[in-house]
């Protein structure tokens, strides 16, 4: 596909990236870092593609909530969220949103995964560990995790 020698722009490397998933402008910065040439230039080409509205945090924040809300707990996407530099009002106001569906979506992980009552503690500890460990806040859990039978 490439020529031998041919390297692509810093927009085309960024724009590759889009056409993938959403990616927040201090993701494509972290990527794209290491491509830079001219001090400047990465800085240049992503304000250009950011004022076209090719890079928007606030469709970043929706594609990462949208893809990961089904698996995961409110602080794991959260900390997704951070990871990829996104904060701000569209964070907050996703993870309002997402407040009154932990609960069900803690009972889809754990009916997928586990599907019927723990049988010992040793099995309900595993089960709620296991939903802890996907960012469920402690009282979901402790509600999703049936006692023992």
């Amino acid at each position: 596909m490439n020529k031998p020698g041919f390297q692509p722009s810093l927009k085309g490397r960024a724009l590759r990236l889009l056409s993938q998933r959403e990616h927040s402008r201090t993701e494509l910065e972290r990527k794209l870092a290491r491509h830079e040439e001219v001090p400047g230039e990465l800085a240049k080409a992503l304000d250009e593609l950011q004022t076209r509205d090719f890079i928007n945090d606030g469709r970043a924040v929706d594609s990462v909530v949208h893809r990961r809300s089904g698996k995961l707990g409110n602080a794991r996407i959260l900390q997704e969220l951070a990871a990829k530099g996104l904060s701000g009002e569209a964070v907050a106001e996703a993870m309002a949103d997402l407040k009154d569906s932990e609960p069900r979506r803690a009972q889809e992980v754990w009916q997928k995964k586990f599907g019927c009552a723990p049988q010992d503690l040793q099995a309900r500890a595993q089960q709620m560990r296991f939903l802890l460990s996907r960012g469920f806040n402690a009282e979901v859990v402790r509600r999703t995790v049936p006692d023992i039978e």
